[in-house]
């Protein structure tokens, strides 16, 4: 790899050459070989590509979003590459609001939309093909010889349904634009740099929340990306449980090793860390370190979600009897929580507030802690008044979901959690019961279950979908599902 960056500008790109990498095997390049490797290349341009599937959709967002500014220049760049470490860098993945309003998923890429009449024109700068003038195609770290083809500008405005620029060039006309500006912030420092006395952090968070708030209510391209990564999902599940003895004979990272390679082979990645967590680990609510024992009679809760190639994920959790069997107390601790997840559910529909599915699920293992004689004589309505269930119920009941797992997280509170339900709307139902391996308020039989059961559940005009239906909850059927998976 090249130690050095792409040059900034196309001007540069043509005057500077590549620079070598320290410590490299070859001493440096004879003219002889830096003119052979300029010519000689078939044309690969690409011709007559049709639009991406999304491409109406990014433009009616494109459209929402210039009724919203007015007359404001707007940038929503998609970010870098970061480094792990060295000169190494983690895996691209593009800002959610960028790939939102372009459907782009390549690293360096700007959109602006500018102001033109009575809307915007939206233009995406991207870096062009890797230069063989210079040699950076094959010279650079990021040369196409390298890390492979970029699309041409050429492609990309047919692909993407937007005029293409070159982002090299965008720093500096950015630095002297005049009027109003607003930029999704945290993405991309030079775009930043180059903005920095046109911006007020008030107005930049103002269009975060805008976008936020856009993605509320899913399209219908979005919809069928949540079903997509929903069924992928569920295949990492089956996955996950035809390898249960492999996981029993190495550890929890068997698991997430597995459902890994659904979500590559089926998408683009998972969604978040996976939460792969047996025993007493599944109590850690965020447990994604997977390197515990896996042991028959204990229970595994496995939260995991396939994201698509579309970056939309799926954040589904089941609680599976590693034996394939519940105890009967992890059978009385499962059914409460999905008698919870069941009043929870049918709370999701239009017109019903956000906060409704919460308040059912809690109630009802509000109720069960209370039979169970876990918070001595105090009723029901006592314990909720106070919250005391939240010592074994710990989090909210749902969230958000789309192209981030916790989706539309900078919408304002009256738009969100005291926000009315709507067609389209798409929500993760999750109640779980904690029972601590510490915890010396409770039997002793009880610590170190947890169970969490999780849906992807998305409002329709009528009510509700369960867009994660296939994979069973049911006690019983997530016994006979096990047993039919390891034959």
């Amino acid at each position: 790899m090249s130690e050095e960056l792409i040059p900034e500008t196309p001007e540069e790109a043509e005057a500077e050459p590549i620079k070598q990498r320290k410590n490299g095997l070859y001493p440096g390049i004879s003219d002889e070989l830096a003119e052979n490797m300029k010519s000689g290349w078939a044309d690969t341009e690409l011709r007559g590509l049709e639009p991406i599937a999304q491409a109406a959709h990014t433009a009616a967002r494109r459209a929402a979003l210039s009724t919203r500014f007015p007359g404001e220049r707007l940038v929503i760049p998609a970010g870098n590459l970061k480094t792990r470490s060295n000169d190494t860098e983690y895996a691209f993945r593009a800002s959610t609001e960028y790939a939102y309003l372009t459907g782009d998923l390549t690293q360096d890429g700007v959109l602006v939309l500018e102001p033109a009449g009575d809307g915007h024109e939206a233009t995406v700068y991207l870096l062009p093909r890797s230069d063989r003038g210079n040699g950076e195609f094959w010279l650079d770290g990021q040369g196409e010889l390298w890390v492979g083809r970029r699309n041409s500008l050429t492609e990309a405005e047919q692909l993407l349904g937007i005029p293409a620029k070159d982002v090299r060039e965008l720093p500096a006309a950015l630095a002297e634009a005049t009027g109003p500006v607003r930029n999704v912030r945290g993405h991309d420092a030079g775009i930043e740099s180059a903005l920095t006395d046109k911006v007020t952090a008030e107005h930049d968070e103002e269009l975060r929340v805008f976008l936020s708030e856009a993605r509320l209510v899913k399209d219908d391209f979005e919809i069928a990306e949540l079903q997509k990564a929903c069924d992928a999902t569920a295949r990492g599940f089956e996955d996950v449980v035809k390898v249960l003895d492999k996981a029993e004979a190495t550890s929890e990272r068997y698991i997430e090793g597995t459902f890994f390679l659904r979500a590559r082979v089926d998408g683009n990645d998972i969604g978040y860390g996976s939460i792969c967590a047996a025993g007493p680990h599944a109590t850690t609510l965020h447990w994604v370190r997977n390197d515990g024992a896996v042991r028959p009679g204990e229970l595994l809760l496995l939260d995991a979600g396939v994201e698509t190639t579309e970056l939309y994920t799926a954040d589904v959790t089941r609680t599976l009897p590693i034996n394939g069997t519940f105890s009967p107390l992890q059978r009385k601790i499962y059914d409460a929580v999905y008698e919870a997840q069941e009043a929870g559910i049918a709370a999701v529909k239009p017109g019903a507030a956000f906060r409704d599915f919460h308040d059912a699920a809690q109630r009802v293992l509000t109720e069960k802690l209370v039979e169970w004689g876990l918070l001595g004589d105090l009723t029901v309505e006592k314990v909720l008044e106070l919250g005391l269930q939240r010592r074994w119920t710990l989090h909210g009941t749902g969230h958000m979901l789309g192209m981030d797992v916790h989706d539309c997280a900078v919408a304002r509170t009256e738009s969100y959690v005291n926000g009315i339900l709507e067609p389209g709307v798409c929500l993760t139902v999750e109640p779980g019961l904690y029972f601590q391996a510490d915890d010396l308020t409770v039997p002793e039989e009880y610590r170190g279950i947890g169970v969490r059961i999780e849906d992807d559940i998305l409002v329709t005009e009528d009510g509700n979908r369960n867009l994660s239906a296939v994979l069973p909850r049911r006690a019983d059927e997530v016994e006979a599902w096990m047993a039919g998976l390891k034959g």
